[in-house]
């Protein structure tokens, strides 16, 4: 992608996505994720019902009456998005691939955490770490995030999301909003997945495309594994290939919401061929309540 298609594709998503982020989202995604503490604002004269444990004693003996102190939620969150940019991601069969639908639900957190003052950070990673952008604030810092994802070339292109965990919980040790932005094509993250969710609010957002759920009945077909490289003949024909296939996607499919239940994390399913602003807005309504 040249300079010109990017800089296009960056501004297409940017007006799709702070849409929905300030007309869907603003006020769901600060109820949804509570800020870290409270914090004084300021004095008031005391009324009937107020907790006498927030008298002002300071300010009641110096003007006579009793004054109470306000407090307020502090907003300022750290939001960590771990992005799986393995090859596998670059697959779709339909309007969308699985990375498009990842890089706008990415640009859609990442705005709607900015419209709350809150920090954005993210994790690019396929079996290893591929990169890291610090958390920051304002508009140009989620432009570069957005573009980054849409001209990203992994080094690597397997999946390894224990890597990345482990990554993660050495890195960041305040808490914060994690997204897990994948399509959780691998295993055996379940003991870094538990010491994330010890200390920070994790969630895990599963990219699915439909034709991945079921092999097709087409005969004989030459399968490229995007994460492997291998190329190998797969007889569709057989009822045997075909249930081997679905029992695999189901068992990844099981190990993902298992993994992230017992971790007390919540998980977010969104299919490449439904309305993604439509699940994330449940979510948000579902966290709210």
């Amino acid at each position: 992608m040249n300079t010109t298609e990017l800089l296009k594709k960056v501004r297409q998503i940017e007006i799709k996505t702070k849409g929905l982020s300030k007309n869907l989202f603003s006020g769901e995604y600060q109820t949804a994720f509570k800020g870290r503490g409270m914090s004084f604002s300021e004095v008031r004269t005391y009324q009937y019902g107020d907790d006498v444990r927030n008298i002002d004693w300071n300010v009641t003996a110096r003007t006579g009456d009793p004054h109470i102190k306000i407090f307020e939620e502090e907003r300022e969150l750290t939001v960590i998005l771990l992005i799986d940019v393995s090859q596998s991601s670059f697959f779709g069969t339909n309007q969308q691939m699985k990375n498009e639908v990842l890089t706008e639900i990415s640009a859609v957190l990442s705005f709607s955490a900015i419209q709350n003052n809150d920090k954005v950070g993210v994790i690019f990673f396929s079996d290893i770490i591929e990169k890291f952008i610090p958390p920051k604030k304002g508009k140009q810092h989620i432009l570069r995030i957005i573009r980054e994802l849409l001209n990203f070339e992994p080094k690597q292109s397997g999946t390894n999301l224990s890597v990345a965990l482990e990554y993660f919980n050495n890195l960041i040790k305040k808490r914060s909003i994690c997204f897990i932005l994948s399509d959780f094509m691998s295993s055996d993250y379940e003991t870094p997945l538990r010491i994330a969710a010890r200390r920070h609010d994790v969630i895990g957002v599963h990219i699915i495309d439909p034709r991945e759920e079921v092999l097709p009945n087409v005969g004989m077909i030459k399968a490229l594994d995007a994460e492997t490289g291998n190329i190998r003949w797969v007889d569709t024909a057989s009822s045997k290939v075909r249930q081997k296939y679905a029992d695999w996607f189901n068992q990844n499919v099981a190990y993902f919401r298992c993994a992230f239940l017992k971790s007390g994390s919540d998980i977010l399913s969104i299919r490449t061929n439904e309305s993604y602003e439509k699940a994330l807005h449940q979510f948000f309504l579902k966290r709210a309540k």
